[in-house]
């Protein structure tokens, strides 16, 4: 009896110094290492590529926005935290979900000679993000002088990165990856 106690008594010491952690524990979110940053993103390229789709994904340590484009060339882009997103033109604001706002501005426009090239059927959801863990809402705010700007509602201000990735053919796409978090 008195070595069952003293079994029970260590046990619960090394529970107590956190030798021994219950299981659900150790099933905790995926490490990511995300050394992002949350500042401004931009790239000064200006192209005669066009928008063709948005579409949005989700990872095990982000939420992902990738705006489709027709052409070769390398996009440029400007996306930071803003107190508010407007609509290109006419400057009126775009409510969005969330705690903060990410402004997403693709140097390439979503028409070409007078013709839409990418219109969404609904510019408060373009794309649906219902149950991600970092976006809530993806709005349209206009394509205006040859740039496209997408306001994007997150839960908070998070680290995030914008990359173009080439392909495939004639595509190109500008992702933005926004983090889980910290």
């Amino acid at each position: 009896m008195k070595k069952v106690i003293s079994w029970l008594a260590a046990l619960v010491l090394a529970m107590g110094l956190g030798l021994i952690v219950p299981g659900s524990a150790n099933a905790a979110a995926p490490y990511c290492g995300i050394t992002w940053g949350s500042g401004p993103k931009y790239s000064k390229t200006y192209t005669g590529d066009v928008i063709t789709n948005v579409r949005a994904g989700r990872h095990a340590c982000f939420d992902r926005l990738v705006v489709d484009l027709r052409g070769k060339r390398a996009a440029g882009y400007n996306v930071q935290y803003v107190a508010a997103v407007h609509e290109d033109g006419s400057g009126k604001e775009v409510p969005l979900r969330g705690a903060a706002d990410l402004r997403v501005i693709v140097h390439a426009p979503a028409y070409k000679d007078g013709k839409a090239t990418y219109l969404p059927k609904n510019r408060n959801e373009v794309v649906d993000v219902s149950g991600y863990r970092t976006f809530r809402q993806v709005a349209w705010a206009g394509s205006f002088e040859g740039q496209t700007t997408i306001g994007l509602g997150v839960r908070a201000r998070l680290p995030y990165r914008v990359f173009v990735l080439d392909g495939p053919g004639d595509r190109t796409r500008v992702v933005v990856d926004v983090a889980h978090r910290w």
